[in-house]
């Protein structure tokens, strides 16, 4: 079975509330979401505190999750860097009362394996963005790893909204084969 398959298969199995598929999902998982959610948030608490909801989200919804060929890694992704997003949102809002000093656990860090591997896989990624044309590449960094939105980085880069769906889009699928190859 291929990773892909086998994390399909753990989201399958979290659908029906398997506590343990759930377990082995967070355990091969959670360093790729944690960086997400640190991406996004640049605050070590609020990235886990994200990720604590980020995982609640994933045991309520596994079962909304289809095959469909693609990774399951863009499903979870995009539910972390959501809720990064969402958390973001709110600290610029005002709603600061998640992140009250005094309230703040901090977790241990990633071990120094799970560091090696999330370094390794950040030095392909940076490369692969690095091929990308220089405003895909600044782009795809403004709208996943900055939290911008759409409407945002359209009126950044002065093209019409769908032309910055179009290059994200695109500037994803590029990124994927780079990451594949």
């Amino acid at each position: 079975m291929t990773d892909r398959e086998e994390i399909e298969d753990l989201i399958a199995r979290v659908a029906l509330k398997d506590r343990a598929a759930f377990e082995e999902l967070y355990d091969r998982v959670s360093a790729k979401l944690f960086g997400v959610c640190l991406r996004v948030l640049n605050k070590r608490a609020a990235a886990e505190d994200a990720m604590q909801d980020t995982f609640v989200k994933i045991w309520n919804n596994a079962d909304r999750y289809r095959a469909n060929g693609l990774s399951p890694m863009t499903w979870l992704i995009t539910i972390a860097r959501n809720t990064a997003i969402d958390r973001l949102r709110a600290r610029k809002a005002g709603h600061q009362d998640v992140n009250k000093p005094g309230f703040e656990l901090i977790a241990p860090g990633p071990s120094p394996e799970d560091a090696a591997v999330a370094s390794s896989e950040a030095s392909k990624l940076t490369g692969c963005l690095d091929e990308l044309e220089a405003d895909r590449g600044a782009a795809i960094r403004g709208a996943y790893l900055d939290g911008m939105s759409y409407a945002d980085l359209a009126g950044k880069f002065d093209v019409p909204l769908n032309t910055m769906r179009t290059w994200l889009r695109r500037g994803l699928i590029a990124l994927r084969e780079c990451m594949s190859a």
